[in-house]
């Protein structure tokens, strides 16, 4: 069944602070093997500038991920989560995530359309700090299979 086209634009409530730690950003970097001493070293975060270790530029789609989840559990839009795959992910910095950052994901439906059968969906997160300053606009495409697709 395809997707209601009236939810485009739709918008979900901010998601609660999600605090950032220092000791999550190094797992995060050790986990996807990036050495970078900004990411794990104080001070070479500040000798490039920066008040605390920087997170790797992917680091954020745990937080969004999440807030996605409101937009895919809302039972309102159907979606039937058990045929989705991720089609695509793209990030669009004002600023690095640091250390000590407390942030927030407001999700908006940004399309709905279908093709070839499967449901696509555009979800935008835009993630900000306590302060309400931006830190990075996360775009995420999910694509429902048509039923009857293994």
């Amino acid at each position: 069944m395809a997707l209601d086209q009236s939810f485009v634009g739709r918008s979900y409530p901010p998601t609660r602070p999600y605090e950032v730690g220092r000791e999550k950003i190094r797992e995060f970097a050790e986990a996807i093997g990036d050495p970078h001493p900004a990411y794990t070293d104080p001070d070479t975060a500040k000798e490039l500038g920066h008040p605390d270790v920087i997170a790797p530029p992917t680091f954020v789609f745990a937080i969004t991920y999440r807030a996605a989840s409101d937009v895919v559990q809302d039972p309102e839009l159907g979606l039937d989560y058990s045929r989705v795959v991720h089609g695509d992910q793209r990030f669009v910095y004002s600023r690095p995530v640091r250390a000590g950052d407390r942030l927030s994901v407001t999700s908006h439906i940004e399309a709905v359309k279908s093709l070839a059968g499967n449901d696509i969906i555009d979800v935008r997160g835009e993630v900000h700090d306590e302060s309400g300053e931006h830190v990075v606009t996360a775009y995420t495409k999910l694509v429902a299979r048509a039923a009857g697709e293994e």
